[in-house]
């Protein structure tokens, strides 16, 4: 009598929870994921204190909201790239191959890790810009909507971006200089490290404004900070209806990319 294999999403539900193990076993990669954009908010909002005229927002609260996109981006992005090159590297992807665990379990279980990594890490960056920046939590339902879908529509974007950017690299070691270096770059055209974002050049700002980061980091600004601070964005508004078509743009585009990326690499090998 045969037994029935367990569907790919409890495969990959199963898959999630191994890999959450893996990732807090490696205690180096853990401080480094959650102390890179609490360091870097902490630095820029002790380097500016100014405060915007006419509205109360101080520059803490503005790098506060920004700096949720760089660690979304953070968690998914780069985790996920550098992740699946070293399990390239280490021949899990192989030895996985040769088991009936389907790919998508495998995929699924990544995607689980950084969901709850970048759950996390929203989690500790609201703490600290509460706490120390005086950043004021939403309280407006409309406000909360706003924050889940920019933060989930961000999570896959990232997400699938970071599965395609892997093909790119040769090996573990190069994945992380090819990963980070549109990351830093990112975050000085896309609004997070850069206050306000329209002291930018024009082409950078339309440059940054093709990536999800930027979108992810307005619509964040936009739960997190009075409707008064719209003059400091290049449109004058927080664009919802762009920044949510523009994010579910990325998350199909990152997906045909993964899709691409997958079929090349599976070819060559």
């Amino acid at each position: 009598m045969s037994t029935a294999l367990p569907s790919a999403a409890r495969v990959g539900l199963s898959r999630g929870g191994l890999e959450l193990r893996q990732f807090f076993r490696e205690k180096d990669a853990v401080v480094f994921t959650f102390s890179l954009p609490v360091v870097m908010l902490v630095l820029l909002a002790s380097i500016y204190r100014d405060t915007v005229p006419g509205t109360g927002v101080t520059a803490g609260q503005i790098f506060a909201a920004s700096m949720i996109a760089a660690g979304v981006m953070s968690a998914t992005f780069v985790g996920l790239g550098n992740g699946i090159a070293q399990d390239r590297d280490d021949g899990t992807l192989t030895r996985l191959r040769g088991t009936p665990t389907p790919l998508t379990s495998y995929f699924l279980g990544k995607v689980l890790l950084v969901l709850l990594v970048a759950l996390a890490e929203v989690v500790l960056l609201l703490a600290v810009g509460r706490g120390f920046f005086g950043l004021v939590l939403p309280t407006d339902p409309a406000r909360r909507l706003t924050f889940g879908w920019v933060f989930l529509l961000g999570v896959v974007a990232c997400a699938l971006l970071g599965i395609a950017i892997k093909s790119l690299a040769r090996s573990a070691k190069s994945a992380s200089a090819i990963i980070m270096l549109p990351f830093i770059g990112l975050q000085f055209i896309s609004g997070v490290l850069v206050n306000p974002i329209t002291n930018l050049p024009s082409p950078l700002v339309e440059l940054g404004s093709v990536f999800p980061l930027k979108w992810m980091a307005q619509g964040f600004r936009s739960v997190f900070l009075p409707d008064s601070m719209t003059f400091q964005e290049v449109a004058g508004s927080w664009e919802p209806g762009r920044t949510a078509l523009v994010l579910g743009a990325w998350c199909a585009g990152g997906l045909v990319l993964c899709l691409l990326t997958f079929r090349r690499r599976t070819r060559k090998g």
